[in-house]
């Protein structure tokens, strides 16, 4: 029996190695969301040979709010330049009150500094989406609204999200089945879109 579910060939078809840039987590450093994205980062640096990039909460809290009127902070600075040059992107948010943190979406806000770009805001990338919450309403509600978000930057979220219960799967969960093999096929459709291609490999 051939599967291409967990492998992948590394890099695009120019070569060159994918860039992958992850964003999320809360203002505790370590949060669950936060680790569920660097999972998914690590994962597709294992499989792929992609370069990764996590701004984590305690970075994003270092944003001030976003005004297009006024210079950017430095670390926000970095994150816009970071997913201009992104060939895909991984967004993850804790859910409070059922929808997107404010921290995870002022972040996302500032993508606005991308709007005059050829590739303006996320258009013509793949978006990975991840969500954590005490509770699986929460967790699929956050993960609809990061879908909406992701539309309305032109990005293209991908078939599968994940969105985890933390009240039953914590971080230590995170690199065993099920929870895993989600994360592998979340790796593989983010890297097969910009240019990666599956690969079979007997199983």
């Amino acid at each position: 029996m051939r599967s291409t579910r967990a492998c992948w060939s590394p890099g695009s078809e120019d070569g060159s190695i994918v860039h992958i840039v992850g964003v999320g987590g809360s203002v505790r450093a370590g949060s669950s969301t936060e680790q569920l994205v660097g999972t998914v980062l690590a994962a597709v640096e294992e499989r792929s040979g992609a370069r990764t990039r996590l701004f984590g909460g305690p970075e994003l809290a270092e944003f001030t709010p976003y005004d297009p009127r006024a210079p950017l902070a430095p670390g926000a600075k970095a994150f816009v330049e970071a997913v201009r040059e992104a060939d895909a992107v991984v967004i993850g948010s804790p859910a409070y009150h059922g929808s997107v943190s404010g921290l995870v979406k002022n972040a996302l806000d500032h993508l606005e500094e991308l709007r005059d770009d050829v590739r303006p805001y996320l258009d013509g990338r793949p978006v990975g989406l991840v969500t954590t919450a005490h509770g699986w309403q929460a967790a699929v509600n956050t993960l609809t609204a990061l879908r909406g978000i992701t539309h309305s930057l032109r990005g293209w979220p991908t078939p599968l999200g994940i969105a985890a219960n933390v009240a039953v799967s914590g971080p230590e969960h995170f690199a065993s089945p099920p929870l895993h093999n989600r994360v592998i096929e979340l790796g593989r459709q983010l890297t097969a879109f910009p240019g990666g291609r599956s690969i079979e490999v007997s199983r």
